[in-house]
């Protein structure tokens, strides 16, 4: 029997770290039979203390997380490197974009699925990264096969590293065109904090506004 087998013949012990609580409470309705939702967080420190404290089979890990020292998802893999052996990440976010799926996988996870994913479909992907398998949304599968072979890992590397999960969330917006007001209204947060998280970004890139913006995360196949 493989340990994939194993593992759906037995219960999941799973952790679900998000940042809102009523996704979490929507979440953990969701899945299905054969899985136990022994802890929750919603800020990397919170995450760290009760993935150290529960050691669960999976961890369901937002990739934008607030707390800590602003690494997000990818921060809380870092800070449970001695737990990688028994504890496997599932990161679970709003975001197909390919910096987020290079950070976190290069972290450590085991799959990355975005939000829209069903409970039934959730509920499988946890089973299956338990059990020893890389789970990926299909619309990233092909990505995540192109993006470890490209130039991506290497910008992750040297210039989306200097940007925190939420300034990488709020860059990609602005780059889009959004309105400050709409990136306020899309991440839950205020215009004021939108506008001191892109004062941020401009100065760490070395940029002056908001359309030279647009063209480095254009070039760099960001948006």
């Amino acid at each position: 029997m493989t340990e994939e087998q194993q593992s759906a013949d037995r219960t999941v012990r799973v952790v679900i770290v998000d940042d809102h609580a009523i996704f979490r409470s929507g979440l953990k309705a969701d899945l299905r039979d054969g899985i136990d939702v022994v802890g929750e967080a919603g800020n990397v420190d919170d995450a760290v203390a009760v993935v150290t404290r529960k050691e669960p089979d999976v961890v369901l890990l937002d990739v934008h997380l607030p707390g800590g020292a602003g690494g997000g998802g990818r921060e809380v893999i870092n800070r449970c490197a001695a737990q990688l052996n028994r504890v496997r990440f599932l990161a679970l976010s709003v975001s197909d974009a390919a910096s987020d799926v290079v950070s976190v996988i290069r972290a450590g996870a085991r799959g990355y699925v975005t939000k829209s994913i069903s409970g039934t479909e959730i509920s499988s992907a946890v089973h299956r990264v338990a059990g020893g398998d890389a789970v990926f949304s299909p619309r990233l599968a092909g990505f995540v096969l192109d993006a470890f072979g490209t130039s991506v890992e290497d910008i992750a590397d040297d210039e989306l590293d200097r940007l925190s999960a939420r300034e990488l969330e709020v860059m990609r917006l602005i780059a889009r065109g959004y309105s400050y007001k709409e990136v306020a209204k899309e991440l839950f947060i205020s215009i004021k904090t939108v506008e001191t998280h892109v004062s941020a970004v401009l100065r760490k890139l070395q940029l002056s506004n908001r359309y030279e913006l647009s063209r480095w995360a254009a070039e760099r196949r960001l948006l």
